[in-house]
């Protein structure tokens, strides 16, 4: 069975008319050579962290993905397209070619593919479902038999897709809103997991700056229980003093955790514990008994807080952990 392929004209669509005109879809990755040898996803994958040692395991991944997709799994025969942003127009063809390198289409795109062009699609034409899928990022990436058919019925009529209701539409472009949300969200939890121990007690320090407080940061070392001091005069003299434990690593902090670190605090202490492992449900057991305030911050709620003050943030917390604005039609 055929199956359907986006391939990105790399980005604002900069080679969009080469592909046009020359009959072909092309991806990067120039710098590891010839595929011609590379047919597996780990040696692809090898071939990645040998070039870019830096990359991150999920990053060697997801190139490896695209270049065996574009060296073995696209045949002869399936269907492909690309996108024209300047224009908002889709380009479906089919293959016609095997792997080939070719580095007069593109120096920096010398992988390609030849493909016959059949005609072009008007973004407006199609379904708000398939513009939907169509807006994926990645360079290449499969597509649905519906998307497909939506393209081919629009080339075919020129007539725009059938109008959804406002609510049915209004629900799916939230649904889009929710699960781009959703990713960002995973993401920067990723970033945060590969913090440093220090730079994750920096990070948790900045956070409590852009709130207001003054802090002073423990050095390393035994830390009699607190990593972070955060009050208004930064001494520790003005209410609130809030006493913060920061652990950085992988399982469920327990109620010996939360007890030790009860064990030194004041009366008019306020304490927050940070586990981006978590915590057990007796932890959550021994914070609620506690004799004074204690919250307990799992990484998504540490994320969630970064990102709400994140304009508040310093410029050497912000560089822990840099994050872009995006903007979404309201």
């Amino acid at each position: 069975m055929a199956n359907a392929w986006m391939v990105r004209a790399e980005r604002k669509g900069r080679l969009y008319d080469v592909f046009k005109e020359r009959g072909v879809v092309a991806i990067g990755w120039h710098e590891i050579g010839s595929l011609d040898d590379l047919r597996s996803r780990e040696v692809i994958a090898a071939k990645v962290k040998q070039q870019w040692p830096e990359t991150s395991p999920q990053g060697v991944a997801m190139a490896a993905g695209q270049i065996h997709r574009f060296r073995t799994e696209m045949k002869k025969g399936d269907t492909v397209v690309t996108y024209d942003p300047g224009r908002r127009v889709y380009l479906v063809g089919r293959i016609v070619g095997d792997y080939e390198r070719d580095p007069s289409v593109d120096e920096e795109d010398p992988n390609v593919r030849r493909v016959a062009w059949e005609d072009e699609v008007s973004r407006d034409l199609l379904s708000l479902t398939s513009r939907n899928s169509l807006g994926a990022i990645s360079t290449l990436f499969l597509l649905s038999d519906d998307v497909v058919a939506d393209l081919r019925r629009a080339m075919n009529s020129h007539q725009p897709a059938p109008t959804p209701g406002i609510a049915d539409d209004a629900q799916a472009e939230d649904d889009v809103f929710k699960n781009i949300q959703s990713k960002a969200i995973e993401f920067t939890k990723d970033r945060v997991s590969a913090l440093d121990w220090s730079d994750m007690q920096e990070l948790v320090a900045g956070l409590l700056r852009a709130m207001g407080y003054k802090t002073r940061v423990s050095p390393a070392g035994p830390d009699r229980g607190k990593d972070i001091v955060a009050s208004p005069d930064g001494f520790g003299f003005e209410a609130p003093r809030i006493v913060v434990e920061v652990k950085h690593r992988q399982g469920a902090m327990g109620a010996q955790a939360i007890r030790s670190f009860l064990g030194g605090r004041h009366p008019q202490d306020k304490g927050l514990y940070v586990s981006t492992g978590g915590f057990s449900k007796d932890a959550h057991y021994e914070a609620e008994r506690a004799s004074i305030p204690l919250s307990l911050m799992t990484i998504d709620e540490l994320v969630e807080a970064v990102i709400e003050n994140y304009d508040r943030l310093d410029v050497e917390t912000q560089q822990l952990l840099p994050l872009k604005r995006i903007y979404w039609p309201a």
